[in-house]
């Protein structure tokens, strides 16, 4: 269903000098669908005892303020103000917004674990890890004995290798394609009980619910950018790149795009471009709780007692149900999530305090370096 009451794209983001780095990740994480929907709901910080910095406070107040601000732009200064909890960020000295994209998750990821026992804090499961997480597998296969060894790995990101590339596809192609492990890079074979030449193959295992795709940009042999146009689809499926590349295709659509421009990749500006797919009612909470309420009740009705009512009865009732629903409530996903309802698909270009509607042409046509993907 739409709202009937649409809203304006939320706030830019002012600018602290050279900090255009955070403002275009915290664009982007503003509009990730799931993500937005459990920040609004404030679910985390309902039971947050954590003293001093939590990422995930900072990240709810901030979605908050830019979807329902007023302003035509705001001040990330909570954000700002934590930089150094972070990473090693400061706001007068130009950033990676990649970089700053992953300190920004596992600060999230560690804020989730506040009070956990476990120091190995990367293999437990969060909402930032349901959302952005899965795990890649390596498959590694002994050129002496050809046994095979299967290794599993957590991922919140993919950083293809671009140079040659053309398109997004044929840099996924490379990615998965079989690897030669020789000279110094020998695989230790547990079977051989020494060194060997090894093939290794890398694919996506399980498919996120949001694939975030960095197009290396950096030639570490010349320190140089590369500055060559990588063509990108709206919509991807990740299929053929998986473990299993046979069965349904698994199709993402694009929500958002990070694009750097200078010669080199240690100065220049980063601005970015999200889809605006929702707007939120202003008692967005009140209709939040009273979808869990209903819920809750219909849950606890048996069957049984919907089958005295006979066929006629249980259509009332459930055209009834469906009515007070859409008038009275905002649906919930099968995670409890609030899903975000499509009252329009307008993307916009958001360069700092600016923010401006553009056609998917133009959003397409850019020198990507951050790819947004939403199943």
């Amino acid at each position: 269903m739409d709202w009937r009451q649409k809203r304006r794209p939320g706030a830019g983001l002012f600018n602290f000098g050279s900090t255009c780095y955070l403002n275009v990740i915290l664009q982007c994480l503003t509009y990730t669908p799931p993500l937005a929907n459990y920040l609004l709901s404030r679910q985390h910080s309902h039971f947050c005892h954590q003293q001093g910095f939590c990422m995930m406070c900072i990240m709810e107040d901030h979605v908050r303020k830019v979807l329902y601000s007023s302003a035509t732009a705001i001040r990330p200064r909570a954000v700002i103000r934590d930089l150094k909890f972070i990473g090693e960020f400061k706001p007068d000295i130009p950033g990676d917004a990649y970089e700053f994209l992953r300190c920004t998750l596992n600060a999230m990821h560690r804020a989730c674990l506040s009070g956990s026992s476990d120091s190995d804090v990367s293999s437990q499961e969060t909402i930032i890890h349901q959302i952005f997480g899965s795990f890649l597998r390596s498959r590694v296969t002994c050129l002496s004995c050809k046994t095979v060894f299967d290794f599993f790995k957590v991922f919140l990101d993919i950083l293809l290798k671009i140079k040659g590339a053309s398109t997004l596809t044929t840099a996924l192609e490379d990615f998965v394609k079989p690897k030669l492990m020789d000279g110094k890079r020998l695989f230790k074979c547990s079977k051989c009980k020494k060194k060997v030449a090894a093939s290794k193959v890398v694919t996506v295992h399980h498919a996120p619910r949001v694939l975030t795709v960095c197009l290396g940009r950096a030639d570490h042999r010349s320190s140089r950018k590369l500055s060559q146009v990588v063509e990108y689809p709206e919509y991807l499926d990740l299929r053929p790149y998986m473990s299993d590349p046979v069965g349904e295709p698994i199709l993402y659509s694009l929500y958002a795009v990070v694009v750097h421009t200078g010669r080199t990749c240690l100065g220049g500006h980063f601005f970015c471009y999200t889809k605006v797919k929702s707007s939120f009612p202003p008692d967005r909470e009140e209709r939040v709780l009273g979808s869990q309420m209903i819920l809750t009740a219909l849950r606890a009705v048996k069957l049984g007692e919907f089958l005295l009512w006979g066929w006629i009865g249980l259509v009332l009732v459930c055209s009834w149900f469906g009515s007070f629903l859409c008038r009275n409530t905002v649906p919930l996903s099968r995670d409890g999530c609030l899903p975000l309802q499509a009252s329009n698909g307008q993307w916009y270009k958001m360069n700092d305090m600016s923010v401006d509607s553009c056609g998917l042409h133009t959003v397409l046509g850019q020198q990507a370096y951050l790819l947004f993907y939403v199943r």
